[in-house]
């Protein structure tokens, strides 16, 4: 499985009404002229390579970023003078929603792996909204799951141990997806050992220490940035575990 995928100009002018991801990130019931309108303010740039930028921290809001293809990390500068890693966004995934309410972005986008992205300038998306329902619609589902993923965040940072903190992050990214039509359990991780010790606050000798314990007790095979999970149940069982757990201290 090799790191870079290539991306032709042909797959990035695909328009949203033939794009796979329609179900995904585009509301359902709009009428082909409405699709048609929508599409009509969808900017395609070239492909976009690991490190390449969408916005810096501080910048001013103008876009949401949609991921057609690859994958994208969201972080902001810790006080240490590093990063802090907020999120990693899958195709059909949307970039960009927190900015809306102060009209600048409070974090910095940054492309992981060679990605496809659509841009959808707001004031037009706004002003499209107006007039079609079920596109406003959607942008309140949208912001919905916005904050649903951040309280998925929550919840995983709030498990005690490490295992348990890796073992959720493995299932959410095999659950996001599954929703897109890829393997659940066969895939290619684009983030480094580092970013995922950041995003779920624990040492990188952490993670690599139990990526490997994971794979001593068959719960998954993982070739460097390939993972393959053979024991979902397993992977669930310590999750649910911790739950179960958390939830007899908080009785007692």
């Amino acid at each position: 499985m090799t790191e870079s995928k290539v991306i032709s100009f042909e797959t990035i002018r695909v328009a949203c009404r033939n794009c796979t991801l329609g179900a995904l990130c585009l509301p359902m019931g709009l009428t082909p002229d409405d699709v048609e309108r929508l599409d009509d303010i969808v900017k395609r740039a070239r492909p976009l390579h690991r490190g390449d930028f969408l916005f810096r921290n501080g910048q001013s809001f103008r876009s949401l970023y949609v991921v057609k293809t690859g994958s994208v990390k969201t972080y902001t500068p810790s006080e240490e003078g590093g990063e802090q890693v907020l999120g990693f966004h899958l195709p059909g995934e949307i970039i960009g929603l927190d900015a809306i309410d102060k009209e600048v972005h409070a974090c910095s986008a940054k492309v992981l792996e060679t990605s496809a992205i659509c841009e959808v300038p707001f004031s037009r998306l706004e002003e499209l909204s107006n007039r079609i329902p079920s596109l406003q619609h959607q942008m309140y589902r949208l912001l919905s799951k916005e904050i649903s993923h951040d309280t998925e965040l929550l919840l995983v940072l709030g498990k005690k141990s490490a295992e348990e903190r890796l073992a959720a992050f493995l299932l959410s990214m095999s659950k996001r997806l599954r929703q897109r039509g890829l393997s659940p359990t066969d895939f290619y991780l684009s983030m480094s050992r580092h970013e995922i010790g950041n995003y779920l606050g624990l040492a990188v000798e952490t993670v690599s220490r139990l990526f490997t314990r994971f794979q001593d007790e068959g719960l998954l095979k993982v070739d460097r940035k390939h993972v393959e999970l053979i024991d979902m149940e397993a992977l669930e069982a310590i999750v649910v575990r911790a739950t179960a757990d958390n939830h007899q201290q908080h009785l007692t």
